[in-house]
């Protein structure tokens, strides 16, 4: 019976994640839809893909799509209905049923032996695909943070604009310094004539 509510609580994230206009609101929901089948795993006995369902899909895959929306933005994405949603709906519903009949356990299964504690079987029976989720996640953080940095390292780049600025100023002096001859801006008679005898002054 429990088995069967985890179930109808994943069939309703799911369509909510896919009937959701934005996509934060879409990624809290498929966070929701990894945290109940974590469960489900969890309660059917197969606590290392619990484990790992918990931890990449409702931990890492979460925290990145809701910071690459935070970073990027949502954008409205109008997009023409090819196939009608009756028979959407109707093959997601047909998929999730074979699913779940497949999945529980049958009543003529027989008992499974008892297995070892959780922290036996991670560290020491499953400890290399601990670290291997480990290094997937460090690398997964690491790769967003890259595609999301400048095209330059950010010690360059300033130093770079402020150079350019430099260099706009100082052109846009001499232009403005060849302007002002251009148009014949001169000098009163008196300090001609004090320019001159100085000029001949230094030429003595």
């Amino acid at each position: 019976m429990a088995n069967l509510v985890l179930f109808i609580a994943i069939l309703i994230c799911a369509i909510q994640s896919v009937r959701s206009k934005k996509l934060i609101l879409s990624s809290i929901w498929l966070a929701g839809v990894s945290a109940l089948l974590s469960i489900l795993f969890f309660q059917m006995g197969a606590h290392q893909v619990a484990v790992i369902e918990l931890s990449v899909g409702a931990g890492l895959v979460t925290v990145l799509l809701v910071f690459a929306i935070g970073v990027a933005g949502e954008e409205s994405i109008v997009a023409p209905v090819i196939i009608p949603r009756v028979l959407t709906f109707g093959l997601v519903i047909a998929f999730m049923l074979l699913l779940g009949w497949y999945s529980f356990p049958q009543s003529t299964m027989k008992s499974l032996p008892p297995e070892p504690p959780l922290s036996t079987v991670l560290w020491e029976q499953r400890g290399l695909d601990v670290i291997t989720q480990m290094i997937l996640i460090f690398a997964g953080v690491l790769g967003l943070l890259g595609l999301l940095a400048e095209v330059k390292p950010p010690l360059e780049r300033p130093m770079a604009e402020e150079f350019i600025a430099k260099r706009q100023e100082g052109l846009a002096e001499l232009v403005r310094e060849s302007d002002d001859s251009t148009h014949g801006i001169h000098l009163p008679r008196g300090q001609e004539g004090m320019k001159e005898t100085d000029a001949s002054k230094g030429v003595s």
